[in-house]
């Protein structure tokens, strides 16, 4: 029970810590409202659970001791973050709060669009993301007891992180747009849009390295 609770409070500092995740959160959420900031959540949960399957099946273990598959992942994790950071740079202005509600009111193409594009953002982040493997190899197995099911405490494990990571996320998806009344100014939006961008990128670096 006390292994438990610990790994419970290691696992809620690596949710609340912030990265390229929640950079990504406060983006989609604030770009495009909160039904984005749901998908991009949802998207997050989902490449978790990718990262938990590859792990019953002993997979994350071969990919960590592969110096190129390993590798693989760990650049094409950096790509994609500073082609994030590159995109949210150069990108037009975020939609004005009227623009958000109005798209929320009615349904369209476009907002399903984002709504995609967030998942998928999300999703691909946290898939590409080595460090999410080294979780599962060298954190998780901590307080995994070898005489009882393994399989079932790696689910048991990687639920409770999930978990703590959508409860967190989706608390500040509706923080943000709450907040949002008075973020809703263009300049703001600006030096926001572009300082995320720069985040972003920074992150895509520090994971490369």
């Amino acid at each position: 029970m006390d292994s438990l609770l610990t790994y419970i409070s290691i696992a809620a500092m690596m949710v609340v810590i912030p990265g390229a995740d929640t950079m990504l959160l406060v983006k989609n959420t604030l770009s495009y409202g909160r039904k984005a900031g749901r998908y991009t959540v949802l998207g997050m949960a989902t490449g978790l659970t990718f990262w938990t399957l590859i792990a019953i099946l002993g997979l994350s273990v071969v990919i960590a001791k592969s110096v190129i598959l390993f590798s693989t992942i760990k650049y094409l994790g950096a790509a994609y973050l500073i082609y994030l950071g590159i995109k949210s740079f150069f990108a037009k202005s975020m939609f004005t709060l009227e623009e958000i509600q109005a798209q929320a009111n009615t349904p369209s193409n476009s907002s399903n669009r984002h709504h995609k594009e967030s998942f998928m953002q999300a999703l691909l982040s946290n898939v590409l993301n080595p460090k999410t493997v080294l979780v599962y190899i060298t954190i998780m197995p901590q307080f995994i007891d070898l005489n009882r099911n393994v399989d079932q405490q790696l689910i048991m494990l990687a639920a409770i992180l999930t978990l703590l990571a959508v409860a967190w996320f989706l608390t500040l998806v509706y923080v943000i747009d709450y907040a949002k009344r008075w973020l809703n100014n263009s300049k703001f939006q600006k030096v926001f849009q572009k300082s995320t961008g720069l985040i972003l990128v920074g992150f895509g670096v520090k994971t490369g390295i």
